[in-house]
């Protein structure tokens, strides 16, 4: 069956309302091709349109559909791109996915590098993948905000850094874009001697050239694991490069906001973390329009918090917590308990920042940790009688960590229900330390046999 064929319709639609049955394969509507989700979602927009219908026969028909403007067809296909994703032509000196260890799911070794997916999804894309005519249906489209992966936008540079002939044409694709006012928001990993220093500042300095069209830069520091026999030889950063990169951006960022009432670039949490230097207020970081790639998160759990603890009630009563993040949250995840059990002088609670044993310690972020660093590390810890985590450990919509240990067999193995908490919401965090609005316990504890099996002695 095709990708485009349709795999089910919804019963309350416009789609089911004109007839569309399932089967059917989606070929045009009024009159312009569908290729994937973009083409169906852009066309599909307007009041009043004419389907064209391909049967499993190969017969076509056309299908007239009223509804109101925007109103989703109700239409799912074989696949959600209604097409393969799109792996990364790229074989990056600093990539994640290369240093991954061997025997883990399949679908961790996939690198994507797909422009539907940053408009859908806000992943983040090279440029490297597109052919003229996607830059092309990118524009005609109007397909905006679109996240770009820069580091660098020296050509040679960038042809090194990703290793890839092709890369050193991305800042001319942007132009394009730019010309076109395609919003980017654009990424640049940062390396130890090989994009920061003099190649940062040029880097900033071309970016800020496309303004508006460039609507924000986060830069954040390499990820190294301990896995990189045979890569490229990279390290992480010390204490002084961090501190050295974050004067640099900041001076680019006061000039900037001078310049066009904006920082327009600002250095991720870890780069603060780095350095040990304390994070920027939340002010610095406008309308934290990058906090996917950790700019200003850890500023915002803590306000959020801060104001969600102003209408707790001193005399709240919980059961007894216990937090799990890493070590780079550790701290502020500490400060944010010990406020709340300020707060409310009943609730007990203790934070254990777990240390990336799977990965290697150099990983300090929370949604790198695995189910077996959890129950290592926690085991024979007091931990009360639930644990919260951060929701980013966890495979998106699933239950499931890195390391593919399931959720229930972490909280078997602890003897202890496990709550996932949204992990860049404060009030999400404080409700659930004060055992509102979260289902609790959550997860059953296991019958007492299976639990001394998952804990022996």
């Amino acid at each position: 069956m095709s990708m485009t064929a349709i795999r089910s319709v919804d019963p309350h639609s416009p789609a089911r309302r004109a007839g569309v049955r399932v089967g059917e394969t989606l070929t045009h509507i009024n009159g312009h091709q569908i290729v994937d989700v973009l083409d169906y979602k852009f066309y599909s927009y307007d009041t009043s349109l004419e389907l064209t219908l391909r049967d499993e026969d190969n017969s076509l028909r056309h299908v007239r559909v009223h509804k109101y403007e925007g109103e989703d067809l109700g239409l799912e296909f074989e696949t959600y791109l209604m097409d393969r994703a799109r792996s990364c032509a790229n074989n990056c000196i600093f990539c994640f996915v290369d240093q991954m260890p061997p025997g883990m799911r399949e679908s961790l070794y996939f690198k994507d590098d797909d422009a539907r997916l940053s408009f859908l999804m806000g992943n983040y894309l090279t440029l490297t993948n597109l052919s003229p005519r996607e830059v092309q249906r990118i524009i005609d489209l109007r397909i905006s905000p679109i996240n770009v992966s820069v580091h660098t936008t020296d050509p040679a540079l960038r042809c090194e850094m990703l290793k890839n002939r092709r890369a050193g044409q991305a800042i001319d694709i942007m132009r394009q874009f730019a010309q076109h006012n395609i919003t980017m928001n654009c990424q640049i990993v940062s390396c130890p001697g090989i994009n920061d220093g003099d190649a940062l500042d040029r880097t900033l300095r071309e970016l800020s050239e496309l303004y508006p069209a460039v609507n924000s830069v986060a830069i954040v520091p390499v990820g190294v694991t301990k896995f990189r026999e045979g890569l490229y030889p990279l390290r992480p950063y010390t204490q002084e490069e961090a501190g050295a990169v974050i004067d640099r951006v900041e001076a680019f960022g006061a000039i900037s906001l001078k310049e066009r009432g904006t920082a327009l670039a600002w250095c991720s949490d870890e780069f603060y973390l780095l350095a040990k230097r304390p994070l920027p207020d939340k002010s610095y970081y406008e309308d934290m329009t990058q906090l996917e790639n950790g700019v200003g998160m850890l500023q915002l759990l803590k306000s959020q918090a801060e104001m969600a603890l102003e209408d707790a009630d001193p005399e709240q009563e919980a059961p007894p917590f216990s937090i799990a993040t890493g070590v780079s949250a550790g701290p502020l995840l500490t400060q944010i308990a010990q406020a709340a059990m300020k707060r409310c002088p009943k609730l007990r609670g203790r934070v254990y920042p777990i240390k990336n044993k799977f990965f290697g310690e150099t990983i300090t972020v929370s949604g790198l940790i695995t189910g077996c660093d959890l129950v290592e590390q926690l085991t024979g810890q007091e931990l009360g009688e639930r644990l919260l985590i951060p929701s980013n450990m966890l495979r998106s919509g699933e239950n499931v960590f890195l390391d593919d240990m399931t959720l229930d067999e972490v909280s078997k193995a602890l003897g202890v229900p496990i709550t996932p908490v949204e992990a860049d919401s404060g009030f999400d965090l404080i409700d659930a330390i004060l055992g509102l609005d979260v289902e609790l316990p959550g997860y059953a504890l296991p019958p007492q046999d299976e639990y001394y099996r998952y804990n022996p002695g």
